[in-house]
């Protein structure tokens, strides 16, 4: 199959992911956009992979897509902040669930008598 004519292209260049944003033509001459996720593994021998993930976004998709991407970056930055929150970017992260596992320990190791009420099978 012959690889669709590339009009114009981006690359993002994130870590181990790179995206490609690749505006390409339809048999008819009209214009979509490609963005294409590619990550890079590496195996335990040293040699490499990648894993590319690909969506096709056509012109009568792009206000509501724009729309929602918009509104889902702006809800992510105005509840967590621009800030990048993450094992692999700050040495003394730590995860959710660990803090809350710490709390919910010392709670139930506070709180054990006033949860649990004592009763004998001769009761029911």
């Amino acid at each position: 199959m012959m690889e669709k004519e590339e009009i114009f292209s981006k690359v993002l260049r994130a870590g181990r992911r790179t995206y490609f944003f690749d505006v390409r033509s339809t048999k008819a001459g009209d214009y979509y956009l490609t963005v294409t996720e590619s990550k890079k593994f590496t195996n335990d021998d040293g040699s490499f992979h990648y894993k590319k993930h690909k969506i096709y976004l056509y012109k009568e998709d792009f206000t509501e897509f724009n729309s929602i991407l918009n509104e889902m970056t702006d809800y992510i930055i105005n509840e967590k902040g621009d800030e990048v929150i993450s094992e692999r970017h700050q040495k003394d992260f730590k995860k959710e669930y660990e803090t809350q596992n710490d709390k919910v320990d010392t709670t139930v190791e506070n709180n054990s008598t006033e949860k649990f009420t004592d009763i004998d099978f001769d009761d029911i």
